[in-house]
């Protein structure tokens, strides 16, 4: 009877360190991106800081590169985009916000989102087409990510839009050089 109960321990105790030692679910699902995302990835590991997104242009607060920052945004409805979105809302209660972003230097730059949430550039009165994106549906660490070419270092409008939550943890990345 003894040996059978000893038994039973060492099988628990196995399976408890084999279930332990298994790499986690969420892991898992933010590995397979084409990019190499490892300083987005270290960024969101990371404590936020926590900023309330602008209504408008004028309340909009400052960003710079490689910080994480968790933006609490407003109903859709009242906020005023200094260009309108390039997608229209999805309808139903939404979230929106601006910021600004002030670079270092021309060059193309990520910005990285932890949930599905609508993100334009604007310069100059125009939207800046996005130069590519990706993104991993079960991930939030980031979930998405949206490459844009931005020229010289004037302030640029980051604008948030068609979020079914109000806040919005994301970053600012300079893009590492591709390799062929």
């Amino acid at each position: 009877m003894q040996l059978v109960g000893n038994k039973a321990w060492v099988i628990v105790l196995v399976l408890a360190l084999a279930v332990s030692a298994a790499p986690g679910h969420a892991d898992e699902s933010c590995v397979d991106f084409k990019w190499d995302v490892t300083q987005e990835r270290a960024l969101f590991a990371a404590p936020p800081t926590e900023l309330v997104a602008g209504k408008d242009l004028a309340a909009a607060p400052k960003l710079a590169p490689n910080r994480l920052y968790k933006l609490k945004l407003a109903a859709q409805d009242q906020v005023k985009f200094s260009v309108p979105p390039g997608k229209q809302a999805a309808g139903g209660a939404t979230f929106a916000g601006v910021a600004t972003l002030k670079i270092p230097s021309p060059g193309s730059y990520r910005i990285s989102l932890d949930m599905p949430v609508w993100i334009d550039v604007a310069a100059n009165g125009m939207l800046i087409a996005a130069k590519d994106f990706e993104g991993q549906h079960s991930c939030r660490a980031p979930h998405k990510i949206v490459e844009f070419e931005l020229a010289g270092t004037q302030s640029f409008v980051l604008q948030f839009s068609d979020s079914q939550n109000d806040a919005v943890s994301m970053t600012v990345t300079v893009s590492p050089q591709r390799k062929m």
